[in-house]
């Protein structure tokens, strides 16, 4: 049997197929190709480019390939235009998902792992926040995610569907064999920009507020190593193959680190500087939102193995490097 990964040419999705891969499974992927890089498509995992808003490519996919199990990544994105244009994160987040959930239900799949956000938590009252935390999303990307988890409750109810719904707090780093990481040129992820920043590649960081009442009066935010999460998937898949319960977890450590913490770290790691602009707050941003992942250890009996925030920045300055080394050798063709 099969595993799909929709958005498995993404940044998550993309280390979701090494992982599966690695672990021995059979695994195909449907991405649309808008957020996806060629970078991470894999040999062993064929790519079929198409939506998952569309209910007869997905219907198609879901037979052809025998599937198994849908780990589901396919979204819409964080971007400045966040509050410009917020009914394209309900098309994609929300729509289009449930187009997915449709065709998976028609199909007889009974397991769906869901790739959630902390951002259903909006500016939480109290860290670490736990699962049990008042849900207060403040950004339409929150609650676009969130609308998709009420699905997956609902239809689960009315059906033999299990799922395990995973809140990803801030995912960073990248595969520490240097096999692939983030490799989009429009990334709004700190760690990676902060990496670029580091190695020349933009001309200065921009902090969106030091005022708020942190440390150092920057956003602090509990970052995960990409490889830690997917390890977190693997364990979902056994969990939902063992007959297991649905689920809600997050994905953390359990620690914060402030945006001038991690642009520190950027210049200890890469022996550079660079220069830092000191913007107006922007609109949506918590001041603090960190995990409390103690249930997902305790259920899925889930051990980071990169719980080490030098560790993640020096895997994204690594990555940041063979990008370079890559585009450098291109050029010269």
């Amino acid at each position: 049997m099969t595993i799909l990964v929709t958005g498995g040419a993404g940044y998550i999705g993309g280390h979701m197929v090494l992982g599966l891969l690695d672990a021995g499974e059979d695994v195909v992927v449907l991405d649309n190709m808008t957020n996806g890089t060629s970078l991470a498509v894999q040999d062993k995992a064929p790519l079929i480019v198409g939506d998952i808003g569309d209910y007869e490519t997905v219907s198609s996919v879901l037979r052809t390939h025998e599937i198994e199990a849908v780990i589901h990544f396919a979204a819409q994105l964080i971007t400045p235009d966040l509050y410009e244009d917020p009914l394209q994160y309900y098309l994609a987040n929300t729509t289009k998902s449930r187009t997915l959930l449709a065709a998976a239900s028609d199909h007889g799949i009974r397991r769906i792992i869901f790739s959630g956000t902390a951002a259903v938590y909006g500016d939480p009252e109290v860290n670490p926040v736990p699962e049990t935390a008042r849900i207060n999303p403040i950004s339409p990307y929150g609650t676009s995610k969130l609308i998709t988890e009420y699905m997956l409750r609902d239809l689960s109810a009315v059906s033999d569907l299990n799922y395990v719904t995973l809140r990803y707090f801030n995912v960073a780093g990248a595969d520490p064999r240097g096999r692939y990481g983030q490799s989009t040129t429009k990334t709004t992820l700190l760690v990676q920009i902060a990496a670029q920043a580091a190695l020349g590649l933009r001309p200065r960081m921009e902090i969106f507020g030091d005022d708020y009442p942190t440390i150092d009066g920057t956003c602090v935010r509990d970052y995960i190593h990409v490889t830690d999460l997917i390890d977190a998937h693997l364990a979902a898949l056994r969990h939902l193959r063992g007959g297991g319960d649905n689920l809600t977890l997050n994905c953390g450590y359990g620690r914060g680190y402030s945006v001038k913490q991690i642009l520190e770290m950027a210049m200890q790691v890469s022996g550079n500087t660079f220069e830092i602009h000191k913007g107006p707050r922007r609109r949506g941003d918590a001041v603090e939102v960190v995990a409390d992942a103690s249930r997902i250890r305790e259920v899925l009996g889930w051990t980071p193995r990169f719980d080490d925030v030098e560790t993640i920045v020096s895997h994204a300055v690594n990555w940041e490097k063979t990008l370079q080394r890559r585009r450098e050798f291109d050029r010269r063709l």
